[in-house]
């Protein structure tokens, strides 16, 4: 499959919500009096270009290149290697581009500074004398757009298929790296970066919240859990599979931890606050009997161009918006749940839902069981 955007998302449309996220830019800096805005993670260049992947290496914040923003310019910094490709496959029109030697790349330092004109240097991740960018514009990153919305869908009915397949053809006398590799294998070919694969089998699922894979069989049960990255947004998601019928105690186990969920899920309302969320989970594991459980993983948060953009904790006050995406993880007695919604006018619409997984209604919502197949 193609890295490329889906046929779906003209290039024009990109062009076009790129332009208003520069105006977005430019706002901030006349706001602040500043000199210019440097882009250099890879997650800011993909909420800045409408989609754009510039990340090189999974285990790098940066990129194949940085964006610079000035009241009269919005210019790629990138070198001689990246260049080409940059324009021909993933940035949309309307961007100049200041193009080093790829040994030379110290001569974007003096680009920069000439283009701020002595103003201040607003980044995303600051360097030198450079300054943090407001925390609105934080915010209004997190808030996506009709199109962002729609490229968040895609990639999480993608992913949720990518799962289910992976977890249907595993096999008890498979290791855990087994099937991290084909969940790798399944999003890999529908064009999703596998940003993070953790899987367990029978013995280590209880014990860890992040289970990185092993060479251990699976046994009688297995999960996985997935960040699936897609023109720079991230879905989370994590099933589990039983080979056979699944102990009641564990269903019982299950039926309780999505009723908490429930609870936090319904606290996710336009004009919240993200600590409520938070609170909610909190009075729904004390209620079952579980009141450890906040304090054993974080819950989750807001998502978008990362996996967590924010974190629900007892102070967060940021205030939930319509537009908003949310994957929340709540778990306890070794099980886990967790997907990735949409706020929308009409509440949460999970964009993770897989119709072919087994789910149970609870609270007017499909959640997804165990898979029980021998």
């Amino acid at each position: 499959m193609s890295a490329q955007l889906p046929a779906h998302l003209p290039v024009g449309e990109r062009a076009a919500e790129a332009a208003a996220k520069t105006g977005l830019l430019r706002e901030a800096l006349a706001q602040l009096g500043a000199g210019a805005i440097r882009l250099r993670g890879a997650d800011w260049l993909a909420w800045a270009t409408a989609g754009a992947d510039t990340a090189l290496l999974s285990t790098s914040d940066g990129g194949a290149a940085e964006l610079l923003v000035t009241a009269t310019e919005a210019c790629v910094l990138t070198d001689t290697a990246e260049a080409e490709h940059l324009r021909a496959e993933q940035l949309p029109d309307g961007f100049s581009y200041h193009i080093a030697p790829w040994a030379e790349t110290e001569l974007h330092e003096t680009y920069v500074l000439g283009a701020a004109g002595g103003g201040a240097v607003l980044s995303d991740r600051p360097c030198r004398d450079e300054q943090p960018l407001p925390s609105t514009l934080r915010l209004r990153r997190m808030v996506l757009v009709e199109a962002e919305q729609q490229r968040f869908r895609a990639l999480g009915r993608d992913a949720a298929a990518a799962v289910g397949e992976a977890l249907r053809a595993a096999r008890p006398h498979w290791t855990e790296y087994e099937l991290a590799a084909a969940a790798a294998q399944a999003l890999l070919k529908r064009g999703i970066q596998p940003a993070l694969v953790l899987a367990a089998g029978e013995r280590r699922l209880p014990l860890f919240r992040h289970p990185l894979p092993t060479h251990e069989p699976l046994g009688g049960r297995a999960l996985l859990a997935v960040r699936a990255r897609r023109h720079g947004l991230v879905a989370s998601l994590t099933r589990c599979r039983s080979f056979g019928a699944l102990p009641d105690e564990l269903r019982s186990v299950h039926h309780a931890l999505l009723q908490a969920e429930a609870t936090g899920l319904d606290a996710v309302r336009p004009g919240q606050s993200l600590a409520a969320v938070y609170h909610a989970l909190d009075a729904a594991y004390r209620h079952a009997n579980r009141p450890e459980a906040i304090g054993a993983h974080h819950q989750g948060g807001i998502a978008g161009y990362a996996a967590r953009e924010l974190l629900a904790t007892p102070s967060t006050a940021t205030g939930l918006e319509t537009g908003m995406a949310f994957a929340f993880n709540p778990g306890f007695d070794g099980l886990q749940l967790e997907d990735t919604f949409l706020l929308g006018p009409a509440g949460l619409d999970n964009l993770t839902l897989d119709p072919a997984w087994p789910a149970a209604t609870t609270n007017g919502r499909a959640r997804p069981l165990w898979l029980e197949e021998a």
